[in-house]
């Protein structure tokens, strides 16, 4: 059996190493920037670490990435909800994460780019995933426009779906049609989600990395990512 010191230390670790944000030890100096995580521990590999450029509230946690079309994201339930891919690449953290980094009130930033070089992006000030009990219903407010307009708005309070598990509000299955799971309604302005294409393509309706208030219908984005930081 441990003796209590040495369970304390293990319930840190175990802590840290399941969320990355929440700082352990109050003289823990947070790192602004890669080489501030080196300089903390020259013997760290190269890897994928958490930043804090403004301070405690700033830490930014990717959950969704889209970039080369690497990873197929014409998943199951399960693999939603757990996570797959590579967080230094095409990624999804996984839906009972974003539930649970998301019970403190979070913001949310899109950013995207298509295939000529444009930027742009979406932010809402509030978001939140509820638990798996109830779908993992969507909860967004406080559009702030970067360029990208608003595609997500209309879909706060939808439920996830994917191929496998439909909880969408049309007839049909969204997930399986758009070949994505995502917080569907009847069905998409948006779909991170889907097929990794390359730019316009008309003969393949809707399928693509879509955010259609930027690019419009059949436009495939080249990038997106999805992106929270907790929020006083």
């Amino acid at each position: 059996m441990l003796d209590p010191y040495r369970r304390a230390m293990t319930i840190k670790l175990f802590i840290l190493l399941l969320l990355p944000m929440v700082t352990i030890c109050s003289d823990l100096s947070l790192p602004m920037d890669c080489n501030d995580v080196y300089n903390q521990d020259t013997s760290r590999s190269s890897g994928v670490y958490t930043i804090y450029p403004i301070g405690t509230t700033s830490a930014v946690q990717v959950f969704q990435r889209r970039m080369d079309g690497s990873v197929n994201f014409y998943r199951p339930w399960n693999q939603y909800k757990f996570g797959f891919g590579n967080a230094a690449g095409e990624y999804w953290l996984g839906l009972e994460n974003v539930f649970h980094l998301t019970k403190r009130r979070s913001e949310l930033l899109i950013d995207m780019e298509d295939f000529d070089g444009n930027k742009s992006y979406a932010r809402y000030t509030s978001f939140s995933v509820g638990p798996e009990s109830d779908g993992y219903r969507l909860h967004l407010t406080g559009f702030t426009d970067g360029g990208a307009r608003d595609s997500l708005s209309h879909i706060s309070g939808q439920k996830f779906s994917t191929f496998d598990k439909d909880q969408d509000t049309w007839e049909n299955n969204c997930a399986r049609l758009f070949l994505a799971g995502f917080w569907y309604s009847d069905c998409h302005s948006a779909n991170p989600n889907g097929v990794y294409l390359w730019g316009a393509d008309s003969t393949l309706y809707a399928i693509g990395v879509e955010w259609i208030s930027w690019k419009g219908r059949g436009y495939s984005l080249k990038a997106i990512s999805m992106k929270i930081r907790p929020v006083q």
